[in-house]
């Protein structure tokens, strides 16, 4: 893998994008749809990044429950959620300065695939990735493990010529699986102390910086 070239993996909630209002709709609405009065949003902002039937698992305590919730949230998420959503201030210039720099971009995110290539299309990004990569309806790659090994294996990436680039622990922990640095970013949903103890390389403040810790890592 010595030719590998030098690859960037994006999560997408909370790094490209803040989807904050779509996602926490789509709970309230499936949450609500199992016979429950939903939390306000701002309770359910710390269920934003993990896999989302993790989340309804953490909820009802039950898979049954669980699979049933999250059938009621894709319905709503794939025909509104996904596109109650912002682009991140100063992020397509952060893309662009690593396209710029001759490195491979590659979306790496726990929610449904066929979700991610929608927003991504949807906000004009294709153009700065060579692929989207994300989970299956049965589970499968939602893990960030998991998801991080496969793109390293199906896209002949090096795991020391890439980093993984998210705003939570689960960024960071997929790829220290993968023997990849993890760069953190605080303007999604985890805090510094989350990526700092979950072992990040390196923090960023401000989309602006990206730049300058990548090249760090992969030249």
């Amino acid at each position: 893998m010595k030719h590998a070239p030098p690859a960037v993996l994006f999560d997408l909630d909370g790094t490209l994008t803040d989807p904050f209002i779509g996602i926490t709709g789509s709970l309230q609405h499936a949450i609500g749809e199992m016979g429950r009065e939903p939390p306000p949003r701002d309770e359910l902002r710390r269920f934003i990044g993990p896999p989302i039937h993790q989340t309804f698992l953490a909820i009802f305590g039950d898979e049954a429950l669980a699979s049933q919730a999250l059938g009621h949230y894709r319905k709503r998420y794939g025909e509104v959620g996904k596109f109650e959503n912002e682009l991140i201030p100063g992020i397509v210039e952060a893309l662009q300065a690593a396209v710029e720099a001759e490195q491979t971009l590659f979306v790496a995110t726990s929610k449904l695939k066929s979700h991610a290539i929608d927003i991504i299309e949807h906000f004009n990004l294709s153009g700065f990735f060579r692929g989207v990569h994300g989970s299956e309806p049965d589970g499968t790659r939602a893990d960030k493990g998991e998801l991080i090994r496969h793109i390293l294996e199906t896209e002949g990436l090096a795991a020391g010529r890439s980093v993984m680039i998210g705003d939570r622990l689960h960024d960071v922990v997929g790829a220290t699986k993968n023997e990849l640095p993890a760069i953190g970013v605080l303007w999604g949903f985890g805090d510094r102390a989350e990526l700092e103890e979950a072992g990040a390389a390196r923090v960023a403040e401000r989309p602006a910086q990206l730049q300058g810790m990548i090249a760090e890592f992969v030249g």
